[in-house]
Formats: structure tokens, C-alpha cells, sequence
């Protein structure tokens, strides 16, 4: 098995449980890894043989979008699109982190990390 990663997804999102969260939003951070065979695609050099990470960095900006009160909700809606848009990926490892969270404190940010497998 092989594995793709995209670090650092930037993105501006509505997530929290405090009403102000979800009305102004804040920004994250997202970490992806995904398991696939690619042994096909290191012969082939063709990308309908691999895990497209242009497909991946959409189904991420996606999900990110629609808000949620809690970053396991979207982390797991991000799992569930990637393994339903993509029979190659057999593992997803993904860490959603709310940067400056408002939690009453001088903390860089709260990240939430979920493993599953197809």
C-alpha cells in the first residue's frame, strides 16, 4: 500500500457549537492521508490509475463548507465522501484544526484526528 497526503488545507469555515462560531466563522487547517494500492499508476504514469489529490483538496473544500458543530461531525463526513467517490482509497487518516479557537485562552489551535478504513 501506498499513501498520498495533503498538508495544510486552508480553508475558512462555520463550524462551532457557540452561535458566533457558525455566524463569522474562523480558519482551519486540514491534514489528509489516504492509503491506496498504486502499484499500477508507478507503471502506467497514468492518473486514472492513482488517487487524484485534485479530487481529494475538492471533497475536503466541500464538506468544510456545510457547517458543523463539532469537527469529529466534518472530519467524518469528509472519510465517508472520499471512500464513497474513490474505490482506490482503502485507509483515510484526516486532523481538522480550528486555528485561534475562542476558548478563552492563548492557544494556537484544536484539532480533532479520525482514522478509518474501508
Amino acid at each position: 500500500m501506498s499513501k498520498i497526503t495533503l498538508k495544510n488545507i486552508r480553508v475558512y469555515s462555520h463550524h462551532g457549537c457557540l452561535t458566533e462560531e457558525t455566524k463569522i466563522g474562523s480558519d482551519y487547517l486540514v491534514n489528509l492521508t489516504v492509503t491506496a494500492d498504486l502499484s499500477k499508476a508507478t507503471a502506467s504514469d497514468a492518473l486514472t490509475d492513482t488517487v487524484d489529490y485534485v479530487q481529494l483538496n475538492a471533497i475536503v473544500k466541500r464538506e468544510m463548507a456545510v457547517p458543523s458543530k463539532l469537527l469529529e461531525h466534518v472530519s467524518r463526513r469528509i472519510i465517508d465522501a472520499i471512500f464513497n467517490e474513490n474505490e482506490k482509497v482503502t485507509t483515510v487518516e484526516i486532523s481538522v484544526a480550528k486555528v485561534n479557537p475562542p476558548i478563552g485562552g492563548d492557544v494556537a489551535e484544536v484539532s480533532v484526528t479520525l482514522c478509518a478504513n474501508r
